[in-house]
């Protein structure tokens, strides 16, 4: 896990790099090219100032938030391929001054949504606020001049003055949009930009809806549990994610983190692995809907589990399974949606699923590796090589120490004792 800061540039943004340098354990940004419009194709000079401008501070871009994107994206309109392929070279330009990680939303017409920018708390801090009745009261037309007010000169990510200007042509362009076909227009971007993100080993992460519900009746997809996973299912892929933002999962009061977790912990590769080794040919596995890297995908990670299945049962898939979902714990202790003891009880109950399969760091160690590299084969034979070999150095540094250390890490913390308490997973 690596701490954060989102900063708006410095055309744009009061608080500077420099301050930001000086918050105890904060490596990186997640930032963006703020003078630029949806749709627009980020050069590389570009991209490149920006990341001289970070890193002069003693920082990094750890990430982008957000490349934003054009609503015929969205809405499925016929100049939407101009716009894909925008992006592609975009995102191939990132790639190219090595930044690997996209934030985004799917949100139609409006962003993020809230009716006060600057809410006074007792405290004397102020806060965003969303009041439902405030929403109910406006017509769509005057919800930007709403908040604009309360800006104080700063500008708004995802509420570009030049499209709110276009508020109600915008609704009238998303007249026949509802959630299938908002979730199909989602489908066919992310298609189109999944080799690119392959290649360059971009991860996309999506933002959930925020808040979860729709806004003057427009649709709204990235909402819960059921559609995260419709999301990642329809195009299954390492580099199709999600942003776990606590703040807009929270408002629907359906979300539970824990029950991501259990998912997780129950039902990730170990199934997948099993359902390719006992598959007699990648075709069974394979369905109409897929394209042509879906089916070279699907057949690298059956020759994957072939080779395997004789020598490691599904099980042993467990260390990469449980590794995923422990770090999914300390997200969302660490964001405030559990609290530290549910966290250590959670990560007590995963510690004794993964003995039931493993029996030392060491085997551990392995599993994590064998697992990442049926999940990197996913993406492509010429990615496995590269993360194998960081994976490798990342376990070798865990297992043994660097050079200037006696010991690593893992052997300060004994292989966990098989004794059930806590909750049931």
């Amino acid at each position: 896990m690596e701490m954060t800061f989102r900063w708006y540039g410095s055309k744009f943004d009061t608080v500077t790099l420099e301050q930001i340098r000086q918050i105890p354990g904060v490596t990186g940004v997640i930032t963006t090219l703020y003078d630029t419009t949806p749709g627009e194709v980020w050069t590389r000079e570009a991209i490149h100032a920006l990341k001289e401008e970070v890193e002069a501070s003693g920082l990094h871009i750890s990430g982008i938030e957000s490349v934003n994107i054009h609503d015929a994206i969205k809405i499925g309109s016929p100049d939407r391929e101009q716009y894909i392929d925008n992006y592609i070279e975009t995102l191939k330009h990132l790639g190219e001054e090595d930044i690997h990680l996209v934030c985004y939303n799917f949100m139609p017409v409006f962003d993020w949504t809230r009716t006060e920018l600057a809410r006074v708390r007792p405290d004397g801090s102020t806060v965003l606020a969303y009041k439902q009745s405030a929403v109910d009261a406006l017509v769509p037309e005057k919800m930007f001049e709403s908040i604009a007010g309360d800006a104080n000169g700063a500008i708004l990510p995802g509420w570009e003055p030049e499209r709110m200007a276009k508020v109600k042509e915008l609704f009238d362009a998303y007249r026949d949009v509802d959630d299938e076909k908002l979730f199909a227009n989602l489908k066919y971007f992310l298609e189109r930009i999944m080799p690119v993100c392959n290649e360059y080993d971009i991860r996309m992460a999506i933002h959930p809806d925020d808040p979860a519900w729709s806004v003057f009746g427009l649709p709204r997809i990235i909402i819960n549990r059921e559609n995260i996973l419709r999301m990642m299912k329809m195009v299954d892929d390492p580099h199709n994610g999600v942003t776990f933002c606590s703040g807009s999962y929270g408002t629907n009061l359906e979300n539970d983190l824990l029950d991501m977790i259990r998912y997780l912990a129950q039902e990730g590769y170990i199934l997948r692995y099993q359902l390719y080794s006992e598959a007699s040919s990648p075709e069974e596995l394979m369905d109409e809907t897929m394209d042509e890297d879906d089916r070279e995908s699907t057949c690298r990670a059956w020759r994957f589990a072939q080779r395997y299945k004789g020598q490691y049962a599904p099980g042993f898939m467990a260390g990469w399974d449980i590794g995923r979902a422990a770090m999914l714990t300390r997200w969302g202790c660490y964001l405030g949606w559990i609290t530290e003891s549910e966290a250590v009880g959670i990560l007590w109950d995963l510690s004794q699923k993964v003995v039931e399969e493993l029996h030392s760091w060491r085997e551990f160690a392995q599993s994590y590796l064998f697992g990442g590299l049926m999940w990197k084969l996913l993406c492509g034979d010429s990615s496995a090589g590269s993360y194998l070999g960081y994976l490798a150095d990342a376990a070798t540094d865990l297992l043994t120490g660097k050079a200037e250390q006696d010991n690593g890490q893992w052997r300060d913390c004994p292989w966990p004792a098989q004794r059930k308490i806590g909750f049931t997973l």
